[in-house]
């Protein structure tokens, strides 16, 4: 989409609670991603998960497929594929291939994998991660310099005079994002190649502080590898609902919030129960959640820009269902509506002109009640009285 300022989109891992139809929930995915792009937003980055029952989307490319057979302007990119679970040719292949068939609006977010439960049942070691996240993105970016034809060989891919099938239809190539969360790696990868981030960390205890010393690491990267990274490529993941008002945004998130937590991420995932009574309020009052009314996530957007230390490219909210699926819907409305414009620029214009008009008033609207008089007089009728209040200008005249 075109326009100044920050872009916004989503991270759709997705989660959605136990006990309701699977069916319906990944529908319900490609419906928000309509919806998003009816109001303007500018991207969706879709997960890739295969276990632990909440995050159901095994295959982020089909759901990329379908969204954009039913989207005009939305970017749609995976959020992240675990590279380590793929033959990085196939993956490249892949995404070429998406490349065409979305004009152009296909990227590819790279990530190790998160799930420890998806590694176990392939068989891989968790340790083994992160090195081979980077062999298959060596292998990938050279697939992509179409220069050639490219041999590697590793102790769990190989490639012999490999070639891509198709050239991308972008120029050089779809746009390519790195995850990151609070450890140097993610920041390492993108500078080493140049990418962009997805900075998922960004949501976590302590991630807004983060912000800029992440970003100093991506740039140390990209310079000891002879590459540049761009802070308008640079996303920040964070959790929001937004409602008229603060109490109410609260009121609606509160109970799905804990469920989630709870459930998933406690209960299944085995993290340690946070210490705060309210930890919503204190996500909200730590930068790491943003809750409230309009007003009140453009401050805590704007907060997130100071803490970064020169500013990011986009925002990108943690796709949640903690409230009801209107509330949810009406969130991702007032959020365009009211707080996009602020970040985007498109405001300035028309209240630029407002300002123009009432500061000039007099001057410019000053001949009107005569102009509006002759029309009248000069085909023999009188001017009614009351039409005399109501005609532009009149405020200022006599």
């Amino acid at each position: 989409m075109a326009h100044r300022g920050l872009t916004f989109g989503i991270f759709l891992a997705p989660f959605h609670r136990l006990g309701e139809n699977p069916t319906l929930a990944i529908g319900r995915d490609v419906e928000l991603i309509q919806w998003l792009d009816h109001l303007g937003y500018d991207e969706a980055w879709i997960g890739e998960h295969h276990s632990a029952g909440w995050e159901l989307i095994a295959s982020p490319e089909l759901i990329i497929a379908a969204a954009a057979e039913k989207t005009k302007h939305i970017k749609l990119g995976s959020g992240v594929t675990s590279l380590p679970y793929h033959h990085p040719f196939m993956v490249a292949q892949r995404w070429v291939q998406l490349d065409h068939m979305t004009r152009g609006r296909a990227m590819l977010g790279c990530g190790p994998g998160a799930l420890t439960s998806d590694a176990y049942m392939l068989g891989i070691e968790p340790s083994t991660q992160r090195p081979r996240m980077l062999q298959s993105m060596d292998a990938i970016m050279k697939l992509l310099e179409m220069d050639g034809r490219v041999t590697i060989k590793t102790d769990w891919f190989e490639m012999n005079d490999a070639r891509l099938h198709l050239a991308p239809y972008s120029d050089p190539h779809f746009e390519i994002a790195v995850a990151s969360t609070i450890t140097p790696f993610g920041m390492i990868a993108a500078g080493t190649h140049g990418t962009g981030v997805l900075s998922i960390g960004a949501g976590l205890p302590g991630g807004p502080e983060a912000l800029a010393t992440q970003w100093k690491i991506a740039e140390e990267a990209a310079a000891k590898h002879g590459k540049t990274v761009s802070r308008k490529k640079w996303r920040v993941v964070v959790n929001a609902h937004i409602a008229e008002d603060d109490e109410q945004a609260l009121h609606e998130v509160r109970k799905g919030e804990r469920n989630e937590t709870i459930s998933y991420f406690e209960d299944t995932l085995g993290r340690p129960p946070g210490r705060s009574d309210d930890p919503l309020s204190e996500g909200v009052k730590m930068g790491t959640t943003l809750v409230g009314s309009p007003e009140t996530v453009a401050k805590g957007i704007q907060r997130l820009l100071d803490y970064s230390q020169g500013g990011f490219g986009g925002i990108l909210f943690r796709a949640h269902e903690w409230a009801t699926r209107e509330q949810t819907m009406r969130s991702y409305e007032l959020f365009a509506r009211y707080v996009m414009p602020v970040f985007q620029q498109s405001l300035e214009g028309p209240v630029g002109s407002r300002t123009w008009a009432m500061e000039n008033r007099k001057q410019v609207f000053g001949s009107t009640p005569e102009a509006v008089r002759r029309a009248f007089t000069d085909f023999g009728a009188a001017v009614p009285e009351d039409f005399k209040q109501r005609t532009l200008g009149g405020r200022d005249a006599g």
